[in-house]
């Protein structure tokens, strides 16, 4: 951790080059929400009794309007520019935007689309041994929290202020492993061989963990090399620290509310409930009088 000034990109002085900046990321956020919005449309066409839920729309569209707002002005220039910028920015493409993308279900939604014999096929990758190890909470724990300590104690985050080729590829990796970790922790897309409730909490308590040590060790510029003026290193740590917990208090709150017992779980359950009024007829049995 430097006192230096914070590097710049070099993204061309030439405004058409600033255009592009804008133009290319607000086309790939509004394609990707048009065509959310299609797929909601053709499910409603195929089923039209079995609405598709707004508030996965809603959830769907705010993570799409959480990325636009990560990759254009003023967040993308504060990036650019000053530690705490590129903080935020992390943030939202990394922990917040993935959370919303995830409760939007696209895949479900994709899957109800599509006719029987079609839909065979991706059920049957989601089966796979790649995609299982990949979509596992461990796996995902690694590639998105793991690599933070990669990115911020190596010289990798100063050659993405000097690369800017280099810095998207960081940021479409902030995406798809926030993706990836919260789908694994908390998605409700398929997800086979997805351990129980108590394996997630666990992953999601060591994400917790490491988020709070590494803006720790980068407050106190221990193991750090970040090149940028101490204060603002210090903001983007307070930013990690306290953004991410408020993001991970939220990755809770969705376990919860997208977790459903097993089958086999449910069954137990209603046997349980079916036998108590015989068994408490059984027990009053002998207090009840005859006739």
């Amino acid at each position: 951790m430097g006192g230096d000034a914070h590097p710049t990109h070099d993204h061309g002085r030439g405004g058409s080059s600033e255009v592009w900046e804008v133009l290319l990321p607000l086309t790939a956020v509004l394609l990707l929400a048009g065509a959310y919005l299609l797929l909601v449309h053709r499910a409603h066409g195929r089923n039209p009794v079995r609405r598709w839920s707004r508030w996965r729309t809603a959830g769907f569209l705010t993570g799409c309007a959480l990325l636009g707002a990560a990759l254009l002005p003023p967040v993308s220039t504060f990036a650019h520019q000053d530690f705490r910028g590129h903080m935020a920015q992390h943030l939202l493409i990394g922990m917040y935007a993935p959370l919303a993308l995830v409760l939007g279900a696209p895949v479900t939604l994709l899957l109800r689309t599509l006719p029987a014999a079609r839909a065979r096929r991706p059920t049957g990758l989601l089966h796979r041994r790649p995609v299982r190890v990949a979509t596992h909470p461990v796996s995902a724990l690694v590639l998105s929290t793991g690599t933070l300590a990669v990115l911020y104690s190596t010289p990798v985050y100063n050659a993405t202020m000097d690369a800017p080729g280099l810095h998207r590829l960081v940021l479409a990796h902030f995406l798809l492993s926030g993706c990836l970790f919260a789908h694994a922790i908390a998605g409700p897309d398929p997800a086979p061989g997805r351990p129980g409730v108590p394996a997630r909490l666990v992953a999601l308590g060591v994400a917790v963990a490491a988020h709070a040590t590494l803006s720790q060790l980068m407050y106190g510029g221990f193991l750090i090399d970040v090149r940028a003026p101490v204060s603002q290193v210090q903001g983007g740590a307070e930013l990690m620290y306290y953004g991410g917990d408020i993001a991970e208090l939220l990755l809770a709150g969705a376990l919860v509310a997208t977790w459903r017992p097993s089958p086999r779980r449910c069954a137990r359950t209603v046997a349980v409930h079916q036998s108590l009024p015989a068994l408490g007829r059984l027990l009053l049995k002998p207090f009840m009088r005859p006739g």
